[in-house]
């Protein structure tokens, strides 16, 4: 892979996957040298105990984690959840409550279990005084509800992977929410996105891959992995008629202040 042109943060993967158990260093070597100085592992609470895999491969590279109930798993949430997600963000092992928010499209909990979780994550992320990283698919209007009434302005935090429209953006932008674009924003189809991505306030703005998921081109239909947020910062440049260095800056700095991690 040819030397980095410029640095660059990852605000979201999931590198911890079994997708990344046969070359994980090697993943990680290759967003190195891609100019990644940073990539966030978003650690999921399921039945299998992910969010404590996240952490371990988090603290195996150095790098920081989150941990979070994540709609599809909302079913599992209970109190010994959130008394472990409040310990971990107590002893400073967490930087962020997610990913969290509610999932319309696939409905793999209970929509009252997703509604009630979500809920219950941003009281705590304003109770540990931390940010939260919002997830939501077909939900737009039900998530900025939740997220005003139960006071996420005081926590802060990104809707990350935006797929919504722009009142979705409005109203997560209102709120002092960042947005992040994924692969997703370089796909053809993607216009409502690619919109939302030119109107973005420059610092309001990040990048990341949602590795092993949704690879932008040209290595759509592959594994995705933090390398390619290079390829992010590309469109969104393209589209913000700027260049990517300019993005891969914005998004450092924003990543920055969100997540209180100088990198």
């Amino acid at each position: 892979m040819a030397e980095p042109a410029f640095p660059l943060v990852d605000s979201h993967c999931h590198i911890d996957m079994p997708q990344f158990d046969a070359d994980r260093d090697e993943v990680v070597a290759r967003a190195r040298a891609a100019g990644l100085v940073e990539m966030l592992i978003v650690g999921g609470v399921d039945e299998d105990a992910g969010h404590r895999r996240a952490l371990e491969v988090a603290g195996r590279y150095g790098l920081p984690a989150t941990a979070g109930v994540h709609p599809h798993e909302a079913r599992i949430a209970d109190e010994a959840v959130y008394d472990e997600l409040r310990g971990l963000a107590r002893e400073g092992r967490i930087v962020a409550i997610g990913e969290i928010g509610l999932d319309f499209h696939y409905d793999h909990s209970p929509r009252d279990a997703q509604r009630e979780a979500f809920r219950r994550q941003i009281r705590l992320a304003r109770e540990v005084g931390l940010p939260i990283v919002v997830h939501t698919r077909e939900a737009d209007g039900e998530t900025a509800d939740i997220l005003e009434e139960e006071g996420a302005r005081e926590t802060g935090g990104v809707v990350h992977c935006f797929t919504g429209g722009r009142d979705l953006a409005r109203r997560a932008l209102d709120l002092g929410f960042l947005i992040s674009f994924s692969g997703i924003v370089a796909f053809p189809r993607a216009e409502v996105i690619q919109q939302v991505a030119r109107e973005v306030p420059d610092e309001r703005l990040l990048v990341e891959t949602d590795a092993p998921f949704l690879a932008p081109p040209p290595h759509r239909g592959k594994r995705n992995e933090p390398a390619y947020v290079v390829e992010v910062a590309r469109k969104d440049a393209a589209l913000r008629r700027t260049t990517p260095e300019e993005v891969g800056k914005l998004a450092r700095a924003n990543y920055e202040r969100l997540f209180r991690r100088p990198v």
